[in-house]
């Protein structure tokens, strides 16, 4: 495999790599390093990667089980969600000041999710798999997925709704 065809056919998902890391991982910093070690192990064993599927499904496991791997190492002690990819355009401050006040609280209960529920968040909601392909890459029971997605939905709109309506008889 020449270096052209490797990056033809990674080009397309290297983006969905990163964003999952960053949503493990947290910081850029790291989301980029995460990304920069998987295309360097895709890269090692490019002879290697005709043998499979999904090339993409692959690289998706490959990401979050690096990711869960660097979470528990002692490397990753003071991680912080920050998001900053959000903008609405042509609305009032007030309207920007609770967007973005939603915004930061939604992250500070995705934080707060179980792991599995966080991953398969990450994967539908925002990555957009479908649930066939999220229980290939996690190993799971299609059921089990769509429980646990239930769940993490579940708890954000109770979390969110709570704090939104503190103070509110």
């Amino acid at each position: 495999m020449t270096q052209a065809e490797f990056t033809s056919l990674v080009t397309p998902f290297k983006d969905k790599v990163f964003r999952l890391a960053k949503r493990l991982l947290v910081s850029r910093e790291e989301a980029e390093d995460a990304t920069q070690e998987i295309l360097l192990k895709l890269w090692k064993n490019k002879q290697k990667i005709s043998s499979y599927n999904n090339v993409e499904a692959f690289s998706m496991t490959m990401t979050k089980n690096f990711c869960l791997d660097r979470l528990k190492s002692k490397q990753a002690q003071n991680l912080k969600i920050v998001h900053n990819n959000y903008q609405e355009k042509g609305s009032t401050l007030q309207k920007q000041l609770e967007a973005i006040d939603s915004v930061d609280w939604v992250s500070k209960i995705i934080e707060e999710l179980p792991e599995q529920q966080k991953i398969i968040l990450q994967l539908r909601d925002i990555e957009q798999y479908e649930y066939a392909e999220i229980a290939k890459m996690l190993d799971m029971n299609e059921t089990a997925i769509r429980v646990n997605l239930s769940r993490a939905r579940k708890t954000i709109r109770e979390q969110l709704t709570n704090t939104h309506n503190y103070g509110i008889k």
